[in-house]
């Protein structure tokens, strides 16, 4: 019960506005260059949500960061790719969770091992408030391991918007 109200206050607590300081308009921006940077070298169709918090009766339910970002692939048809080869970028600030969910084709090709070292470069660095830096450098290890793995060689077309999306 102690662990389900320290969950609930820091998700009643953690705004649009807290999610708009971690992410300004400026990092928005560079992280929407660095998807489109890396999909130019790469077939793979990368999109990033960031969510300040879950609903209280997504809290009270108990869904987790990484349920909640499997109902964001599906609703935002991340999926919905040629070739299956979505990625979601999922970043929930009140749990402190980054999640990757991939499409089929990805999830084949690269280790859930390499996928925690993506998550791990942000969330190791978000402890200290650095968003901008670390986000950019995980989006640049997600590009790379996409890029090995599916590289572009025809000039494919973009399936998914590059912009990060903030609810």
């Amino acid at each position: 019960m102690k662990k389900l109200l320290k969950r609930l206050f820091r998700h009643l607590f953690t705004t649009r506005h807290t999610a708009r300081q971690a992410f300004p308009a400026s990092t928005l921006k560079a992280i929407q260059d660095k998807i489109a940077e890396g999909e130019r070298a790469h077939r793979a169709e990368a999109r990033m949500i960031v969510e300040s918090s879950l609903s209280l009766e997504a809290v009270l339910t108990h869904v987790t960061s990484r349920q909640r970002a499997q109902e964001l692939f599906a609703h935002y048809r991340v999926w919905d790719t040629e070739e299956n080869i979505g990625v979601l970028l999922y970043v929930n600030l009140a749990d402190h969770q980054v999640e990757i969910i991939t499409d089929r084709a990805v999830g084949r090709a690269i280790s859930a091992a390499e996928w925690q070292a993506v998550c791990h470069t942000m969330t190791r660095e978000f402890a200290n408030g650095t968003f901008h830096d670390s986000t950019l450098a995980a989006l640049d290890k997600l590009n790379g391991l996409l890029t090995e793995h599916f590289p572009d060689k025809d000039g494919k077309r973009n399936e998914l918007t590059d912009r990060p999306l903030m609810l």
